[in-house]
């Protein structure tokens, strides 16, 4: 005879079996904490940088003994605590997610580095935003399908690069052209100066942000010869620096020499002017003399030097007339010539004189 009714068994969990439980449990415990949580001091919570600042002190027993778990439940209880604010905020659904709109940050954070500065446009991007042109990189496909080889080529890469050849294995030539041009080689090389065209755009754009001055191909730069007086001096000085001071050089057609350097150049002859040609000229010769004296930066060596003119000219007077009466006085000492004896010379003394052979 069956029973309808059910039959409980109940089992004694034995003492292999009690650990295992006491761990399950407490596992469902800390999976069912409840998201409410008691603080005795309120977070300040700033939604906008999702920071949560606890002020409460720590509980220093509980710290002590077991560390690991006391921060880890701390934590969890703050996190609990930001995330309960941010559910209080507006919520829409986007793409089967739900999406909470921030706030704007109230707290400032400190930053350890400076707020990097936007990247200069470049030469063609700068073009290409005032004549209003977008670029169509975006919108471009990676993949174009190609009517000749039948298939999907990509726009670019290596691949491209590919099936460009398999495209192009003939060239047509053209009529003027001549039997020894390759039409391959010339491709190439028109390639190749493409590129070094661009990579040395690259590195002019590169120097424009980083305002260094470059020299123009070949040239050099503006400030190194910034007039036409400072290019005929560099010709001449590199011309006289031979060892014949130029004189065995060739010479341009109608070049001169520069103006004024001939106090530069060792051994350059300076050219005399020419005679004033009349009185008035002679004139005006000697008053832009003056005029360049008058204005050069005069150093005073003497102050009184205008009140004891006439001392000065005296005493300097006076001093070369010493000076004759000395030279005059050594001259008649020194340069009297060596006599003869006049018939009276002693054989036994030792006379000064030129020696007779």
């Amino acid at each position: 005879m069956l029973l309808d009714a059910p039959i409980l068994i109940w089992i004694k969990p034995s003492r292999e079996t009690r650990p295992w439980m006491q761990t399950q449990q407490l596992r469902k415990e800390d999976l069912s904490k409840s998201i409410k949580v008691h603080k005795n001091v309120e977070l300040d919570i700033d939604l906008g940088s999702l920071l949560a600042s606890d002020h409460n002190v720590f509980d220093t027993k509980a710290l002590k003994s077991n560390p690991n778990s006391y921060l880890k439940d701390l934590t969890r209880d703050n996190v609990q605590l930001l995330i309960n604010k941010i559910w209080e905020l507006p919520v829409e659904r986007v793409d089967e997610a739900i999406v909470a709109k921030l706030p704007k940050p109230n707290y400032t954070l400190p930053r350890s580095r400076v707020i990097p500065k936007p990247k200069p446009l470049t030469k063609w991007q700068q073009f290409a935003k005032e004549k209003g042109i977008r670029s169509k990189k975006k919108d471009r496909s990676k993949l174009k399908w190609d009517e000749e080889l039948k298939k999907w080529i990509p726009t670019y890469g290596y691949k491209r690069v590919k099936a460009q050849e398999q495209k192009e294995w003939l060239i047509e030539a053209k009529g003027n052209a001549s039997l020894t041009d390759d039409p391959f080689a010339k491709a190439k090389t028109a390639k190749q100066e493409r590129q070094s065209k661009n990579e040395l755009q690259r590195l002019r754009n590169i120097a424009k942000s980083k305002n260094i001055k470059l020299p123009r191909v070949g040239l050099p730069t503006r400030e190194h010869f910034s007039s036409s007086q400072q290019f005929s001096e560099a010709l001449t000085i590199a011309r006289t620096s031979t060892a014949s001071i130029g004189k065995f050089q060739s010479r341009l057609p109608k070049e001169k020499d520069a103006k004024g350097i001939a106090k530069e150049v060792i051994g350059m002859k300076r050219k005399r002017k020419a005679p004033p040609l009349n009185v008035i000229e002679e004139k005006r010769r000697n008053k832009n003399l003056v005029d360049s004296i008058l204005k050069s930066n005069t150093k005073i060596v003497r102050d009184d030097y205008s009140t004891g003119i006439a001392e000065i000219k005296q005493s300097t007077t006076s001093g070369s007339k010493k000076r004759k009466g000395a030279l005059k006085a050594n001259k008649s000492k020194t340069a009297k010539k060596p006599k003869a004896g006049k018939g009276k010379r002693d054989l036994h003394k030792k006379v000064g004189g030129r020696k007779r052979r």
